[in-house]
């Protein structure tokens, strides 16, 4: 069987993807891996057959937009960058097809999959790596800005759904769908759930599954794959972790490029708690000086590094979270958009760390929840509760073996 895996996004959308499609390929299945070409190379160090959907020139034109990280805006930015390439989607798949039988994987933002499902009958699964995109009206994702009882939950939520997330999306693809002879559709929050199968890359303990959650549902667990774990730390960095106390580590996400008000906060936090702290960023004009107590690093494997931290500051998307909660390290998140604040909330709840607004981010605030964090022996017996849960090399498994079985 060929499955084509696809995605859109950042490291934190595309690895765990290409995790899956590594273990789809050692079980004897042809697989292809389509994303954004920026992810071409990691595809060529595991011998991964790769399609790009977009451009390095799409990709930097998307992250580099602070819209990105926005929580009104955020959503219409992504989307207004990925109409064309849902065209190509479509276009590789249909071109797949005539090759030979073929199953589709796709994230949720993969409009060009549910269409090529539609037109040639190719069976489709929608993969989500977040809670976050499965509403439920018996227990709502965390939305920002959004507080109260449930019922006005859902009562904003359907607001959003109706003057926002449609307005956005409806107009490109039901013109698209037109193009092909499909009627239009509404509600694409509850379209992007294939009718063949939902894949959830999260378990249960963090996510229970709702009464009004689409079916066929597959959950698994957390995917936890990186490129790079299996190779030695970096020298400086593990130089650096030989050297004193155990660091905090401070990371805004592996596209964020508008971060310096975070890393002077962190910097400064640190200063006063007088804690070391490691910094990752791919973007190191955002720096501001640092001390001697601080490394940069551009990038390390999370699941090399946070098992030598102190505590995890991030902006809460859900592979940085669920590296966290498999080391047993307190975390503290900074949610931006997209679906950081449902995972905040969702650490809250379970006890093993804090959340922190973007527009109150500032030292001063910072220190004490650090402190909290840091001073609390029950927090720290419930992140090491919570690791124990969590079998770091299952989550792929489990997702391979519901695939399969739902394809029988």
């Amino acid at each position: 069987m060929h499955f084509v895996c696809q995605t859109f996004g950042s490291g934190g959308d595309v690895y765990p993807m290409l995790g899956l499609a590594l273990e789809l390929r050692q079980r004897g299945h042809r697989v292809t891996l389509a994303t954004n070409g920026h992810f071409a190379s990691l595809a060529a160090d595991y011998d991964m057959p790769f399609y790009s959907l977009g451009t390095e020139a799409d990709y930097q034109a998307c992250i580099n937009h602070p819209d990105l990280w926005h929580p009104q805006k955020s959503f219409r930015h992504v989307f207004r960058n990925l109409e064309p390439i849902l065209r190509t989607q479509y276009a590789m798949l249909e071109t797949f097809a005539q090759k030979g039988p073929l199953v589709s994987l796709t994230s949720c933002f993969g409009f060009g999959a549910l269409l090529a499902r539609e037109i040639l009958k190719l069976p489709t699964i929608t993969v989500h790596l977040q809670p976050a995109v499965l509403w439920s009206d018996y227990d709502p994702p965390a939305l920002a800005g959004v507080k109260g009882p449930r019922w006005f939950k859902s009562l904003m939520f359907r607001i959003g759904e109706r003057f926002f997330l449609d307005p956005v999306v409806c107009p490109f693809l039901n013109a698209w769908r037109k193009e092909l002879g499909l009627p239009p559709v509404r509600q694409v929050a509850r379209y992007w759930h294939s009718p063949d199968g939902v894949l959830c890359l999260f378990p249960e303990w963090f996510a229970p599954p709702q009464r009004d959650w689409p079916q066929p549902l597959l959950q698994a667990d957390f995917p936890l794959w990186n490129p790079g774990s299996e190779q030695a730390l970096p020298a400086t960095v593990d130089l650096f972790l030989k050297q004193g106390a155990a660091p905090v580590i401070f990371t805004p996400g592996t596209a964020n490029c508008h971060g310096r008000r975070f890393f002077e906060a962190a910097i400064e936090a640190c200063r006063a708690l007088g804690r070391r702290a490691i910094l990752l960023t791919r973007f190191a004009d955002q720096l501001p000086p640092l001390p001697h107590d601080v490394l940069h690093a551009t990038y390390v494997p999370l699941d090399r590094l946070l098992p030598h931290a102190a505590a995890f500051v991030h902006h809460g998307g859900i592979g940085s979270t669920a590296q966290g909660l498999t080391a047993g390290v307190p975390q503290l998140i900074m949610p931006l958009a997209h679906d950081q604040f449902d995972n905040a909330q969702r650490i809250i709840r379970l006890g093993v760390g804090l959340s922190l607004p973007a527009t109150k981010f500032t030292a001063k605030r910072l220190i004490p929840r650090l402190q909290q964090l840091l001073d609390q022996p029950q927090v720290t017996k419930q992140c090491r509760d919570v690791a124990c849960k969590i079998q770091p090399s299952r989550g792929l498994r489990m997702a391979a073996d519901l695939v399969e079985a739902q394809l029988k």
